[in-house]
Formats: C-alpha cells, structure tokens, sequence
C-alpha cells in the first residue's frame, strides 16, 4: 500500500504521509505549519465561499496559520482557543474536548477579554481539518457561553463523514483509509 495520498487544495498539489490511528484505520496527514503557499491559497479560497463575519476563532494549535492569514486578508481579527491557561487569563471559560488526532481529553481556554470581544459579534469558526467534529463542537461551546453569534465553520479539509455535512464550509474532502 502506498503511504501517501495526493490532494489538490485551493490549486495545490501536495502529497499527504499515511499515517496509522490504530490498526483499522489510517488518515493523511495534514499539517499547514510550514506550508505558507497552502495556507495562503486556501485561505483566499475560503474567504470567497464563507460568510461576512467580525471576527475569526479557531482552536490551537494546527488552525492558526489559516485563522492569521484568513482574519489578515479579511476581517482584521482572530482569537485562539487555547490548550492550556496562560498567566494573563482572568476567569477563563474552558470547555472539554477528544480529538481524532490526540489520545487524551483536552481542555480549550478563552480568555475573559477575547470573550467579552466576541460577544454580540459575527464569529467564524475555522481549522485546518473538521472530522469527527469535536474540536468544532469545544469552539462552538465557548463562542455560545461569550455570546457570540456564529455564522459559519470552515475548514480546508473534511474529513470522512464530515465531508457529508452540509452545516460546514470546506474546500475538499479528505478520505479515511480503512485497513
């Protein structure tokens, strides 16, 4: 079996390594952190196809360069939920979430200002891949508890049933491979 699988983004080719979840199922990897040609095209992309919002939430740590270049070309702002707290929080709101691609239950933070921020605004969700849509729900939660008003989630890829979903902006669908 080959361990790559070739994908065209936003009109880049790129080959994405196989790699195993357990010995059932294997997903392409996907990592935009060194890749600026990929993130900036698909997030020019994105931006044609979402909504108008005020401001840009993703969750840490693998949207990040797609929030930047998304809110930098865009709205101007991005807020990201984080892993951990950090010594500037005060009075964090944090939600739980288990992610494909993580073996343990996380914690996302927001910090009191970036939710006193995002209330009453037009928030877009975005990351890098929506799958079983965890991360997406974990965001979706402290959006709702700041006050938020979400009007899009959007990722670059989706993967497996996501891909189905019509409540999601994405640009291309990403298979699982099944052993």
């Amino acid at each position: 079996m080959d361990n790559k699988y070739h994908i065209t983004i936003a009109g880049v080719e790129r080959d994405l390594t196989l790699c195993p979840v357990n010995e059932n199922l294997d997903i392409a990897a996907f990592v935009m952190f060194d890749d600026v040609e990929l993130t900036k095209a698909s997030a020019a992309e994105l931006l044609k196809i979402c909504p108008e919002h005020d401001v840009i939430v993703t969750a840490e740590a693998k949207g990040i360069p797609l929030a930047y270049e998304m809110a930098r070309e865009g709205c101007g702002r991005y807020i990201v939920a984080r892993k951990h707290t950090k010594l500037y929080m005060k009075a964090p709101l944090a939600v739980e979430v288990k992610s494909i691609t993580t073996d343990h239950v996380q914690h996302l933070f927001l910090d009191q200002i970036e939710a006193d921020f995002i209330k009453d605004k037009r928030v877009l969700i975005v990351d890098d891949v929506i799958s079983t849509g965890e991360s997406l729900n974990a965001v979706e939660g402290l959006v709702k508890t700041a006050g938020g008003n979400i009007v899009g989630e959007a990722a670059v890829l989706a993967e497996g049933d996501a891909a189905k979903r019509k409540d999601i902006i994405f640009l291309e669908p990403l298979p699982l491979f099944f052993k």
